[in-house]
């Protein structure tokens, strides 16, 4: 006995099909395609024989899913959305294999989106209706535009830059909603002759300085960070321009803009942060904790929240 549902005229012929899932008006299903349960397909819907779709997927009409494409829970496709799996097709020439596509638990895809082969839109994520995707899209963010570029974070409250009164009007430190997340104001000193801010390692700066580096010259579209490390302290100081950085505890994500050279942000270890919307003159200047290791950085965002519930375990 089916535990789905498919409409009459409808042509679904896989059989490996979750519970709850509804086909309706002229979807076509080939039979090697696998499809979790809960999930909607609209009206004029094609999906492929490689194609593995996650549970409660929603994909509105006129979107066609190649082979090679893979979808995650929860995922929405807006109606008309183009995905792609050969990045030089030819009539009558197929790859030896297709492109994989993935799309990450919980991402949306707006209405008329292209998504070009292969690449990864991350969980969380937003695509923008009309974007075109050249390139992988982090977890979370949101992305508009041909090519699309990232303009925001899903769920990352702005505080720094639009709200001034979170920021630290004297000396001192204004504490976050993500967990040990700070923003500090140095000491600075207005003259004719110049201005000046200084600020003190273990006191201002809340560790033991082991290492700096700066980061310039980044064009706009681009975005750096993007991790987290499992026992290094850092505090950022935009000494020129601006940037926005986003702060991540795997619960809560707030987005600040350091904007003024005596302003600065201390990222804690287990907090995965990221940097972007530099301007053209941006200089950022980054102190951290210890020297360099490659094993000390958590690059993979679903890593980071596996060793943030882990953590939650051991304490409770």
């Amino acid at each position: 006995m089916t535990q789905y549902f498919i409409h009459h005229l409808a042509d679904v012929q896989s059989s490996s099909i979750g519970s709850g899932s509804r086909f309706w008006q002229f979807v076509v299903v080939l039979p090697g395609a696998v499809i979790g349960g809960e999930c909607n397909i609209c009206s004029h819907c094609l999906i492929e024989n490689d194609v593995i779709i996650g549970d409660r997927v929603t994909i509105k009409s006129g979107v066609q899913l190649w082979d090679g494409l893979r979808l995650g829970n929860d995922v929405f496709v807006g109606p008309n959305a183009s995905f792609t799996n050969d990045r030089f097709p030819r009539s009558r020439q197929r790859p030896e294999r297709f492109l994989n596509t993935v799309i990450e638990d919980g991402a949306s895809i707006g209405a008329g989106a292209v998504i070009l082969p292969g690449v990864t839109i991350g969980r969380g994520s937003m695509v923008a209706a009309g974007a075109v995707v050249t390139r992988s899209v982090p977890p979370n963010a949101v992305v508009v535009g041909n090519p699309a570029k990232i303009v925001g974070y899903t769920d990352a409250t702005r505080v720094a830059g639009l709200s001034d009164e979170t920021k630290p009007k004297q000396p001192g430190t204004n504490a976050t909603r993500v967990n040990g997340v700070s923003l500090h104001r140095m000491p600075s000193v207005a003259d004719i002759r110049g201005s000046l801010s200084v600020g003190e390692f273990e006191r201002t700066i809340p560790f033991r300085v082991q290492r700096y580096f700066l980061v310039f010259d980044v064009p706009s579209r681009e975005t750096r960070g993007e991790h987290a490390h499992k026992i290094c302290h850092q505090f950022l100081i935009c000494v020129r321009g601006s940037c926005a950085v986003v702060a991540d505890d795997g619960n809560t994500r707030q987005e600040f803009l350091l904007d003024q050279p005596d302003l600065g942000i201390h990222l804690p270890p287990m907090v995965w942060g990221i940097q972007y919307k530099y301007s053209p003159d941006a200089v950022l200047l980054v102190f951290a904790s210890h020297f360099y290791d490659h094993t000390d950085y958590i690059r993979d965002y679903s890593e980071f929240l596996t060793l943030i519930e882990d953590n939650r375990d051991s304490v409770s």
